[in-house]
């Protein structure tokens, strides 16, 4: 009986703790833990609430430890196949940490339960699935950024090293000159105005390099993760439409399936009240 009632018992947790209601409710506290640990940087809240505030974060931790025994009770070894419960799972254990000694550290990494919003929230799952989804396109990306880089550092060290050692004298502070110049920042009076006062054609190697930088590379990043993101919702609404093309057909074979009971109850019926007229008439006969 027991082993009975407890497959049973663990579907209606598991069923509980995925319900919309509690999963909102640890939405929400999350949300209020990410305000708690923020209020703990400033001093004088910590002199006028450090007690509540510690009491409040004891609280918090209990109700996400429950959370994830529940579910580890519901779903056993089958949590750990899902990997948002498994980040969940990494991020709630290093809450539990010691944070004295030497491992006071990770003090400061109780901020990362706030990362459980992404697995949470759909949208923000959503995502980060699209960005590991495009990570593989994104590598070939940035293979051919730094062979831009390359190819552009090894000719401003050429081109320029002499004049200015300080931001072309070798190739490494060439590079890190056009990561300056790649980010927008500052790049015109700091690093192109003055090599242009030496070299009057510089301007050719500037506007060359952060057109293919900065203006196709980059954009080839944004255009590489919207197409995944695309991809993955196009994808979720193939399912959803799968899903419902699915249910309607179940519900017609179940109408199906009634119709073909109701008809032959009627063909049953039908065959009892020809057997009883001709009962009746045979009975009548000898009248």
């Amino acid at each position: 009986m027991e082993q009975a009632a407890s497959p049973g018992l663990r579907q209606r947790v598991g069923n509980w703790v995925e319900s919309r209601p509690v999963q909102n409710f640890i939405i929400v506290l999350i949300c209020f833990n990410a305000i708690t640990l923020g209020l703990e940087t400033f001093d004088v809240i910590q002199r006028h609430a450090g007690t509540a505030l510690l009491i409040t974060e004891r609280v918090v931790l209990t109700i996400f430890v429950i959370e994830i025994a529940l579910k580890l009770f519901a779903f056993d070894y089958r949590f750990f196949k899902e990997g948002w419960n498994v980040f969940d799972f990494f991020i709630v254990a290093i809450s539990l940490m010691p944070d004295t000694g030497p491992f006071s550290v990770l003090r400061a990494l109780r901020i990362l339960r706030v990362l459980r919003l992404v697995a949470k929230v759909g949208r923000l799952r959503m995502i980060v699935e699209s960005l590991l989804k495009a990570i593989p396109s994104i590598g070939w990306i940035a293979f051919l950024l730094g062979l831009v880089f390359y190819i552009f550092g090894v000719m401003g060290t050429k081109l320029f090293g002499e004049s200015f050692p300080e931001d072309f004298g070798h190739l490494g502070l060439t590079l890190f000159s056009l990561f300056q110049v790649m980010t927008l920042e500052s790049w015109s009076e700091a690093i192109a105005r003055p090599v242009m006062d030496e070299h009057a054609g510089a301007w050719l190697f500037f506007v060359s390099f952060i057109l293919v930088s900065a203006f196709t590379v980059l954009n080839l990043f944004i255009g590489i993760i919207v197409n995944s993101m695309q991809s993955l919702h196009w994808e979720e609404e193939e399912e959803k439409r799968a899903a419902s093309e699915q249910k309607a057909h179940d519900e017609r074979e179940e109408m199906l399936q009634h119709i073909r009971q109701l008809h032959d109850k009627v063909d049953r019926l039908e065959q009892q009240l020809t057997r009883d007229g001709a009962s009746n008439g045979n009975g009548q006969n000898p009248g």
